[in-house]
């Protein structure tokens, strides 16, 4: 199944999360709700709708490894993975 995302939204495969800290202690879901996610772009919508009736590109690309906060965007499950769907602004920065 394929996903495309609308407008100015970005569909980002999420990385893995540690669960398991380096010295083996467990870490509860609720640990740290606001630190940041790292994900790679999938599929980028076709921009912003202006005002005059153009769209605005999306500046991110395909491929991309990006830091997303980990409590926004629209939770997928695509083949058997967890995805969100993040507007594009609410992107924070680019992993280069």
């Amino acid at each position: 199944m394929n996903i495309k995302p609308l407008g100015n939204r970005v569909l980002i495969k999420l990385a893995k999360e540690e669960e398991v800290t380096k010295s083996g202690i467990v870490l509860p879901d609720t640990v740290d709700k606001d630190k940041k996610t790292e994900g790679e772009i999938i599929s980028i919508g076709e921009g912003k709708l202006l005002d005059s009736g153009e769209r605005a590109p999306i500046t991110l690309q395909v491929g991309q490894k990006v830091l997303v906060k980990s409590w926004g965007g629209e939770e997928v499950e695509l083949d058997g993975q967890q995805h969100k769907i993040f507007d594009a602004d609410d992107i924070l920065a680019v992993i280069e």
